[in-house]
């Protein structure tokens, strides 16, 4: 039986991370010590206190075994809207401007739907985190790059959108700390640009803020939010995935205007059931507790960071330490510039066991970089770079 499947996602580009995941799966069976850096998933365990609610939740009320609201339960919702007041001095109404996603890239993906018609336009930044583009593919839309470029320290440029593409744009997607770049607002000066173009060609601004609690040195990360007039505008992505090592527990939530919020619950509504409820209780378990968990999770990334940056100096790769985010943006090594970020990362794998990812898996414009996630122990990073330096060193001897 052969059924063509829809051009919607026949759109879609290869999914590199399959390829690499491939990859990894062929390291293992050929008993290759696979050093995984490639994903962004948290190594570390959800903090036992979290855990513990959820189990407590799940044996002993049972009626939170049943179907939950869509939009989220208002003790989650309230929960929400009390920690982002706490955090960032914005106050969200819990009734109508909050709801809960089962993880951001459902709901990022969800609002693309429920806004864009076919041939409708979106700014996308690239590099970006692949579901900005794949959820406006699977829209029908049409995404208009944003490039992001290290001469701009990876921030779009709006002076260089044509007014004929701002016209017919719906929504543009920002995403400060940033997944891939590492790049970080280091005042609101862009947040600001962006409101007041928004405002002029009446677009949708989507703040993804998946990272903006692992930060580093000092730099403590705003939000869209603060801006004033931004919740004339925009919406902004929020994740417990990272924060509180909970990536498999599929939550997070999505706060801001409440006429854009509207629709999507709406579209939610037909297509899933929301967030299991005893998962919602055990996230406002988590926004509510002390902070001591979060603080030890950011000081081992930075701790890993320095490593990592360390190890590769050694080698003669050298690579920025980011503020914030899990990962590094590294420029690829002279040895492989020419043969591109895909061909370093499957060579990486196949020949030593370190998985990465190729750059050119988050845009056109990651092309010559490869985003490294410091999701191992600490004693591997070492490990990892002596592999690294093995390979390029065959790679200059033509091996």
């Amino acid at each position: 039986m052969k059924i063509e499947v829809s051009e919607k996602l026949n759109k879609l580009p290869p999914y590199i991370f399959s390829r690499i995941n491939q990859l990894k799966l062929e390291a293992f069976a050929k008993k290759l010590d696979v050093i995984d850096l490639g994903m962004g998933n948290p190594d570390m365990p959800t903090p036992s206190h979290i855990v513990d609610r959820l189990c407590d939740t799940v044996k002993n009320h049972i009626r939170t075994h049943r179907y939950p609201q869509a939009k989220g339960m208002p003790k989650f919702r309230a929960a929400v809207a009390e920690w982002f007041q706490e955090r960032f001095d914005v106050k969200i109404n819990p009734e109508n401007e909050v709801l809960a996603l089962i993880g951001s890239k459902e709901g990022v993906a969800h609002l693309c739907m429920t806004y864009l018609n076919p041939g409708d336009i979106a700014l996308v930044p690239d590099p970006g985190y692949p579901v900005y583009y794949n959820g406006v593919a699977l829209s029908g839309g049409e995404a208009y790059k944003m490039p992001l470029l290290a001469k701009n320290k990876f921030l779009p440029d709006l002076g260089k959108i044509p007014a004929s593409i701002a016209k017919k744009a719906k929504i543009m997607f920002l995403n400060y700390p940033n997944n891939p770049t590492t790049a970080i607002v280091e005042d609101m000066e862009l947040f600001k640009e962006v409101v007041r173009f928004a405002k002029k060609y009446n677009i949708i601004i989507i703040h993804d803020n998946a990272y903006s609690e692992l930060t580093f040195d000092g730099y403590v990360s705003p939000s869209f939010l603060q801006v004033p007039g931004a919740m004339d505008v925009a919406v902004e992505y929020h994740s417990f995935s990272k924060t509180f090592s909970m990536a498999g527990w599929r939550v997070g939530f999505v706060v801001g205007n409440a006429e854009i919020l509207k629709p999507v619950e709406k579209f939610k509504s037909f297509v899933d059931y929301g967030v299991p409820t005893f998962i919602q209780l055990s996230g406002v378990c988590a926004l509510k507790s002390p902070k001591e968990c979060i603080k030890e999770t950011i000081e081992i990334y930075r701790r890993r960071r320095d490593k990592f940056v360390s190890e590769l100096d050694k080698i003669g790769w050298h690579v920025e330490k980011p503020k914030a985010t899990m990962y590094l943006w590294a420029q690829l090594p002279e040895e492989f510039k020419a043969a591109g970020s895909l061909k370093f990362s499957e060579a990486l794998v196949k020949e030593t066991g370190v998985a990465t990812t190729p750059g050119i898996a988050f845009g056109e414009y990651g092309e010559g970089y490869v985003r490294f996630s410091l999701v191992t122990h600490d004693n591997r990073f070492h490990d990892a770079v002596l592999r690294i330096k093995k390979l390029l060193k065959s790679k200059k001897k033509g091996i």
